[in-house]
């Protein structure tokens, strides 16, 4: 019986400190597919956190300006005290993410997965945590429809 991500699709998120989110849709997480999205993402600057997976040792993020940890979820180790690496929040969103999607969605296809990732960004980013309230969300929403297609009125031809 296969085990793991079989028949699934692949999301890839960043986390900032503040807890603002960017997600990305891609074939695979792999080094290879994931070095382009941090030097466009990320400043060199930047410290960056995740956890143990062999995708990231083969990035050589330890050699990078800002620095880099990890923390060993297969060695049980979730929060590394000290420096206080941890992945709790971009685990956090995870979970939110995959509760919404099989609760409301319950089939997310290829096509359309990114426009998923992006509206649960949405959520996350202007939320009141962050400083943002209903009628600045709501505002913001509104304004992202400008210049989208437009659909003709009940009774008229298109």
């Amino acid at each position: 019986m296969p085990s793991g991500p079989v028949g699934k699709e692949t999301a890839f998120s960043l986390i900032e400190g503040e807890g603002r989110v960017r997600s990305f849709h891609l074939p695979e997480v792999t080094a290879k597919t994931l070095k382009p999205i941090l030097k466009a993402q990320i400043d060199e600057r930047s410290y960056l956190t995740s956890d143990d997976g062999g995708e990231f040792r083969k990035l050589r993020l330890k050699d990078r300006a800002g620095g880099y940890g990890t923390v060993n979820h297969s060695a049980g180790e979730y929060v590394r005290t000290g420096n206080f690496h941890h992945t709790n929040t971009i685990e956090i969103f995870f979970s939110i993410l995959k509760r919404g999607l099989t609760s409301t969605y319950h089939h997310v296809s290829q096509q359309n997965l990114k426009r998923y990732l992006a509206e649960f960004g949405f959520r996350h980013n202007e939320r009141m945590a962050l400083g943002v309230n209903d009628q600045q969300r709501a505002a913001k929403a509104l304004r992202g429809i400008v210049g989208k297609r437009r659909f003709p009125l009940c009774g008229q031809s298109r």
